[in-house]
């Protein structure tokens, strides 16, 4: 490649830059020049009270970063997937992806108390109607709170006594090495993820061929295709439903099992489609899986 360094942007927090950091350590075995790391303050990370989907969704902790690609002062681009609106910015391309880290949910509670045995009563931080929704459906005694912030402010607003217990993703706790305040893991059986959780998503231009041959050689195919499957359901779901959606997906040798769910706006309805799908037509069968579960849950199929 002519260019004599790269420029990796990324969110600011802890966790953000050390996905970024893991990008650009496995860059580095392909392209030799400098590889330099900005990080950009997103709007996300600067409104921090308030719920995303009441300040403007997912774009939230993306459009800025996304612009600055745009504009040329980045190169590359590294998002979280599941903070990523589903539909593709215009110019950029979004294809590239780390090995998935778990999906899991994970509970941490005050004196490592499982969530069954929490007092009537308690209250659990959530960031999100779907995690809030899911665990209602488990216990309706609880009361639920809106947490945001970083992973570690989370665990702070815990520890100071403004909840009683918090959901997390798996993921961010083992990269920041937190295991060890888990109290609780939750399958995706028992807590369907969102769209693209525990993976690492790779952007850049796409009239830019050279990156995206560069950016190929360090891409882990298998989370492409479930990230793909994943993101075709949401693509059907997102736009006429302000509703949480759980959507995951995991390969079963030559095809891909999607589990889904969508809730009703006040949580109290659930809808629920899972399928094996072949892995050649995930575009398809995925956006019709996505189909099935919006007809559900408007009164044409009954689970």
């Amino acid at each position: 490649m002519k260019k004599t360094s790269l420029t990796v942007g990324s969110r600011g927090s802890k966790l953000a830059l050390i996905y970024a950091e893991k990008v650009i350590q496995k860059l580095k075995k392909f392209y030799s020049n400098e590889i330099k790391l900005k990080k950009i303050l997103t709007v996300g990370d600067k409104k921090q009270n308030e719920r995303l989907s009441d300040i403007g969704g997912k774009g939230l902790f993306s459009s800025q970063i996304e612009r600055e690609l745009i504009n040329k002062e980045i190169d590359i681009a590294v998002h979280a997937l599941k903070d990523m609106p589903t539909v593709e910015t215009d110019k950029l391309l979004t294809n590239y992806y780390l090995e998935r880290n778990s999906p899991n949910e994970v509970l941490i509670s005050k004196n490592n108390i499982k969530f069954v045995d929490l007092e009537p009563g308690s209250v659990i931080g959530t960031s999100s109607y779907r995690r809030e929704y899911q665990l209602k459906k488990k216990r309706k005694n609880l009361k639920y709170k809106l947490i945001r912030g970083n992973v570690d402010t989370r665990i702070q607003k815990l520890e100071k006594g403004d909840y009683d217990a918090i959901l997390l993703s798996k993921a961010g706790l083992e990269v920041l090495n937190l295991e060890h305040k888990i109290s609780q893991e939750f399958t995706v059986d028992e807590l369907i993820p969102c769209a693209g959780q525990g993976i690492i998503a790779i952007q850049c231009r796409a009239e830019d061929d050279k990156i995206k041959k560069l950016l190929e050689n360090i891409n882990d195919k298998d989370t492409r295709t479930i990230a793909n499957a994943e993101r075709e359901v949401l693509k059907v779901l997102e736009g006429d439903c302000d509703t949480a959606v759980g959507v995951y997906a995991k390969l079963i040798e030559k095809k891909v099992e999607i589990r889904t769910e969508l809730f009703s706006v006040d949580g109290n309805q659930r809808y629920f489609i899972k399928e094996i799908i072949e892995k050649d037509k995930i575009k398809v069968l995925s956006r019709s899986i996505g189909e099935k579960l919006k007809m559900q849950s408007k009164g044409s199929y009954k689970n």
